[in-house]
């Protein structure tokens, strides 16, 4: 397969890879980075290359509406999200605020060329993972019930969508991606690792799109922005949160559509995430500062110590004192 794009006003294309069309597990693993910091084009993009896989991380933000040319030979699939957000919104430049909007869809793409606009001053990050349809079938059955419709559509070698309409990213891809794009293995290390958080990211992927997970309700403009802020504040404050009434007020949005709209958004509930962020600060506590339980206790923000070894328990599945003695 043959994949190639280029941007109006840059020499050259901004990647064009040529692919073998097969799942090839021993092929050799490509990388590159191309950085531009020159007015109209602010771009760094990150991309990884093997037989059958291509993926691309790609940061821009034009000063100018800008065309975008895309071409693919071959047949694939492809895993796309787009996270964006106005460059001047007050989020920009926090650790880990993958932009304030987003969406995915899973797409099989056949022979095909198009070009888009790209509004200004939009921060947008695209996250692109391009499979052979080879590739992608010996990730997931070609008979698996988790794509029956999708894979009658391939079948057509028509242009198709897992869901006829896009999907927020939920918490749980962002920290795949996050864990892909942050990568520190080299070699087959890296080929293992890409490969298994592809198929984690495919897995929640269908669980949404196919209607399997949480029912979307559509949240817009300044509601994304804070619910965002709330996973801030609750990030910042998990040992002493606020109580949802309060952090309703805080953020400027209604308890219900806080509730609601955590969980559509972020794929969990505002209690769960307070707990997440609790257990597993708790675990690294425990194993990297060696604290005692008591201590780990306290510094996560339970009162009783007996309340916090069960919640590790349900959590984790053992104790913490027999975490503790590994």
């Amino acid at each position: 397969m043959l994949v190639k794009s280029r941007i109006e006003g840059l020499e050259g294309w901004l990647f064009k890879e040529d692919i073998p069309d097969t799942y090839i597990p021993n092929y050799k693993l490509e990388e590159k980075e191309l950085a531009i910091a020159e007015k109209p084009i602010h771009l760094l993009n990150r991309q990884l290359a093997t037989g059958g896989l291509f993926m691309m991380q790609s940061e821009i933000r034009f000063d100018i509406p800008t065309q975008i040319y895309t071409e693919v030979v071959g047949e694939t699939v492809t895993s796309q999200f787009i996270f964006y957000k106005q460059a001047s919104d007050k989020l920009k430049g926090k650790p880990n605020a993958l932009y304030g909007r987003s969406r995915h869809n899973i797409r099989y793409i056949p022979t095909t060329a198009n070009e888009h606009e790209i509004k200004q001053d939009i921060d947008y990050m695209y996250f692109l993972i391009v499979l052979s349809k080879d590739y992608y079938f010996n990730l997931i059955d070609r008979h698996s019930l988790l794509h029956e419709d999708f894979v009658r559509d391939i079948e057509l070698g028509e242009y198709t969508s897992f869901s006829s309409e896009d999907f927020f990213v939920t918490l749980e891809m962002r920290r795949v991606i996050d864990d892909m794009v942050n990568c520190r293995q080299q070699g087959e290390l890296k080929r293992i690792h890409t490969e298994a958080r592809i198929l984690e990211l495919l897995m929640y992927q269908l669980e949404q799109l196919s209607g399997k997970g949480q029912e979307q309700e559509l949240i817009r403009g300044d509601d994304i922005l804070k619910l965002e802020n709330a996973r801030e504040v609750l990030r910042a404050r998990y040992v002493t949160p606020p109580t949802q009434k309060d952090l309703s007020r805080e953020v400027g949005l209604n308890e219900f559509k806080l509730r609601r709209g955590f969980k559509e958004y972020f794929g969990i509930t505002v209690y769960d995430y307070i707990t997440r962020l609790r257990m597993e600060e708790a675990k690294r506590l425990l194993l990297d500062e060696r604290q005692s339980i008591s201590e780990v206790s306290a510094n996560v923000g339970f009162s009783h110590q007996n309340n916090f070894s069960i919640a590790f328990k349900k959590y984790f599945g053992l104790p913490p004192s027999e975490l503790k003695s590994y």
